[in-house]
């Protein structure tokens, strides 16, 4: 029996789920499917520069996982680049989390703010 996928923690999802070459009508595209997860991987480890572990921690996902992730992630983007493809997101196994995490202290009214995914568990 196959152990059922874990859901990915992902903190941004912007609107725009779709990307093509520039001057081809859509209907002579092919399209390739990027899940949301992988683009998430993709902004941690190529945007933010997060290490594989750090991104792992972020994502809720071992380092290892991570690495399988936007590894595939970047071959569905290098075969729409190199190809002339149509990238389209969606799907994929993840759970959408606030980016920030307000705390506030105890002893005081201060409150401050921390990406997810940092900080003490």
């Amino acid at each position: 029996m196959v152990r059922p996928k874990k859901d990915r923690i992902v903190a941004f999802n912007p609107d725009v789920s779709y990307f093509k070459p520039r001057g081809i009508p859509m209907m002579d595209l092919e399209e390739v499917i990027l899940s949301i997860d992988e683009r998430e991987a993709i902004r941690l480890a190529d945007l933010e520069n997060f290490s594989h572990e750090d991104a792992g921690g972020a994502m809720g996902v071992s380092r290892a996982t991570f690495g399988r992730i936007v590894q595939r992630a970047r071959a569905v983007v290098a075969d729409a680049l190199i190809n002339g493809k149509a990238i389209r997101v969606e799907g994929g196994n993840f759970q959408l989390v606030d980016e920030r995490r307000i705390f506030q202290c105890q002893a005081c009214p201060c409150q401050w703010e921390m990406p997810h995914g940092t900080g003490r568990p």
